[in-house]
């Protein structure tokens, strides 16, 4: 296999980033999910999702831009 062929890591970092930004915006739960796995964060996001949608991506969004 060619390194012509390859794709650069970095490459791959910044679309899964910009993939977990749009499942923030759609799907809350499943961005904080992805960032976090099962734990308190994922759990508060579905409550804050439950009590609005727009806490839940406000949330999920923190989450992600702040990469732990």
């Amino acid at each position: 296999m060619s390194y012509s062929s390859q794709v650069p890591f970095f490459i791959i970092e910044v679309l899964m980033d910009i993939l977990k930004i749009v499942l923030a915006i759609f799907l809350p739960p499943v961005a904080a999910f992805l960032q976090t796995g099962i734990g308190k964060h994922l759990f508060i996001n579905i409550i804050l999702t439950l009590c609005g949608l727009l806490p839940g991506i406000i949330h999920a969004l923190w989450l992600v831009v702040k990469k732990k």
